[in-house]
């Protein structure tokens, strides 16, 4: 079994899925809507992103108490809540703010998701969950900074098309983390019956 270095990519499998979830309902609602003016969809992002960080400030709690790579999860979870915030509160602002904010915010993202699968895991599949969601996320992000010439609402499903991505790769990560930690707990669990069968004094003394 390949190697996984206890960081950010090793958080409690639940905190993918929470955020699978969120991701592809609000990416549905954003990209799917038939509003016509962006203003109405903007504070729907915002309470998306303050969705996430609420997320990822439990995901800061859960890794404190463990002493494994929780600065790195708070950072984050400052992040989605400043981005949030800051899209509530110019909601009523001109268009190339919001689109801006949002594009950053993406670019910003995927370019963190393509450092985690590189850098925190050797998994196959594991790097290519991650690596592929960021390519997206940069990819949409680019997309979202060019596409001031199109009609309002634009913008915002492209962010939408991406948030299905990131949520459906997040889920994906979260069950495909679940299986791992049952194969590891498994695994040790042999190890210690062997360990016994082969050395029953030492285990009598202890």
């Amino acid at each position: 079994m390949a190697h996984i270095k206890r960081k950010y990519i090793d958080s409690h499998w639940l905190v993918f899925i929470f955020q699978g979830a969120i991701a592809l309902i609000f990416g549905s609602a954003t990209l799917f809507t038939s509003h016509e003016s962006p203003r109405n969809l903007i504070p729907l992002v915002g309470v998306y992103l303050l969705a996430l960080a609420v997320v990822e400030f439990a995901n800061t709690i859960y890794r404190s108490s463990r002493s494994e790579g929780w600065f790195v999860s708070l950072l984050v979870a400052l992040f989605d809540a400043a981005c949030g915030l800051l899209l509530l509160f110019i909601s009523n602002s001109e268009m190339v703010w919001h689109l801006s904010i949002i594009a950053a915010y993406t670019l910003i993202r995927g370019f963190f998701e393509i450092l985690i699968g590189f850098r925190t895991t050797v998994d196959p599949t594991d790097r290519f969950i991650w690596v592929l969601c960021g390519i997206c996320g940069m990819i949409f992000g680019f997309v979202i900074f060019n596409s001031g010439h199109l009609p309002n609402i634009d913008f915002l499903r492209f962010f939408g098309a991406y948030m299905l991505i990131l949520g459906i790769s997040s889920l994906d990560y979260g069950v495909h983390n679940r299986v791992q930690k049952l194969e590891d707990r498994e695994a040790r669990s042999l190890a210690a019956k062997e360990s016994k069968r082969k050395n029953p004094k030492t285990s009598k003394r202890r």
